[in-house]
C-alpha cells in the first residue's frame, strides 16, 4: 500500500468509529504518521516535509472535538532532521515515544484511581473509556467494587464494549439505558467517566450524556471521577479557542422511515461538564481537582507557537 493510500484509509477508520476511543485514536494517529513517513518514497527534504503536513491535516480532520488526537499528530510532527533519512528517524522516534506514553499512562491511572474508591462500591460509569476501565479493573482486583453500572451510550452503543470487557475479566456489570441514569444514581457509590478533552478552565469534553450524569452525580452528592491522560488537556483553550463540539450523521439516531418525514435530527456527538460538577481529575502523574487544568497545559505539555499560530508541543515534557 502506497503512504498517501495509508493515511486515507486511517482516516476512514476514524470516521467510520472502526477505531474509536480518545486514547487508541491518539495511538492510531501516532501510528500511522509513523507508518506513512516510513513508505514515503522521496528524497527531497521540502517535498518530505509537504507530504507530512498533508498526512497530519488529513488525519487532524477526522475528529475535531479529540485533542488526544491534536496532541498525537503535534507531537510526532514536532520531529527534526536535515536530510530526509534524518527526518524519517525522528519521526520514528517521537511516534514510539508517544505510543509507549499511552501505554504507560493507564496503568498508573488505574492505581491513582482505585485509591479514590471506598470498599463495597457500586460504580458506574459512560461510554467506552480505557482509562475509565483502568481505574474500575484496578479497583476490582483489590476487591472494592460489587457492582458496576454501564450505560448504553447511544446512538453508537459503546456501553456494549464496556459490558463485553468487564464481563471477560469476571466484573459484575449491569447494563442500563442512558435516560435512566437518575432512576439509579441513588444506589451508586461513585462515578467514574473518561475524556475526549480536558479545556484550561477544568471542563469535560465527553460523550454525550456525561453532563446529565454528572448533573444528576451533583444532586445525589455522589463522587464524580474523570480518568483522563494528560495529553487529554488542550493547549489551544489556554488563548480562548473554544472546543468544536463534532455533530455525527442523522442516520446514526433515527432509520429512513423516519428520516423521510423530512424532521431536523440533530447528533451531537459530544457534551460540555463544567468544573463544578467534577471532583477530582485522575491522570497518569497524579489526582488533580479541576482547576489544576492550567498548570497540567503549561507545565505538563509545554507549547510553543509557530509563525502560523500553530501550537507546538514540547517534546521536554513527555519524558
Amino acid at each position: 500500500m502506497r503512504a498517501e493510500e495509508i493515511v486515507k484509509e486511517a482516516a476512514r477508520k476514524i470516521v467510520t468509529m472502526e477505531v474509536r476511543g480518545a486514547a487508541r485514536i491518539a495511538k492510531f494517529a501516532a501510528e500511522t504518521l509513523k507508518e506513512f513517513a516510513e513508505r514515503l518514497e522521496t528524497s527531497n527534504p521540502e517535498e518530505f516535509d509537504e507530504k507530512m503536513k498533508f498526512a497530519a491535516e488529513t488525519l487532524l480532520n477526522t475528529r475535531p472535538t479529540a485533542v488526544s488526537l491534536y496532541n498525537a499528530v503535534n507531537y510526532v510532527m514536532n520531529y527534526s532532521g536535515e536530510s530526509v533519512e534524518e527526518k524519517k528517524l525522528s519521526i520514528k522516534k517521537r511516534a514510539e515515544e508517544f505510543i509507549e506514553w499511552v501505554k504507560n499512562a493507564h496503568k498508573n491511572i488505574g492505581e491513582f484511581g482505585a485509591r479514590r474508591i471506598k470498599e463495597g462500591s457500586v460504580v458506574m460509569t459512560h461510554c467506552n473509556s480505557s482509562a475509565a476501565l483502568s481505574v474500575i479493573k484496578e479497583a476490582y482486583r483489590q476487591g472494592k467494587i460489587e457492582m458496576v453500572f454501564a450505560t448504553e451510550s447511544r446512538p453508537r452503543r459503546q456501553g456494549f464494549i464496556t459490558v463485553r470487557e468487564l464481563a471477560s475479566e469476571g466484573i459484575p456489570v449491569t447494563l442500563i439505558v442512558d435516560s435512566a441514569v437518575r432512576y439509579f444514581m441513588n444506589d451508586i457509590d461513585c462515578v467514574v467517566v473518561g475524556a475526549d478533552t480536558i479545556t484550561a478552565n477544568g471542563a469535560l469534553i465527553n460523550k454525550i450524556g456525561t453532563s446529565q450524569i454528572a448533573l444528576a452525580a451533583k444532586e445525589a452528592r455522589v463522587p464524580f471521577m474523570v480518568a483522563a491522560e494528560t495529553y487529554k488537556f488542550s493547549p489551544k483553550t489556554l488563548f480562548g479557542e473554544l472546543v468544536e463540539i463534532e455533530e455525527r450523521d442523522a442516520e446514526e439516531v433515527a432509520p429512513p422511515e423516519i428520516l423521510s418525514l423530512n424532521i431536523k435530527v440533530r447528533n451531537p456527538a459530544f457534551d460540555v461538564t463544567p468544573r463544578e460538577y467534577i471532583d477530582v481529575i485522575v491522570t497518569e502523574i497524579g489526582a488533580i481537582p479541576p482547576e489544576m487544568a492550567y498548570l497540567i497545559i503549561r507545565e505538563r505539555l509545554g507549547y510553543a507557537f509557530e509563525e502560523k499560530g500553530e501550537i507546538r508541543i514540547s517534546p521536554k515534557h513527555f519524558d
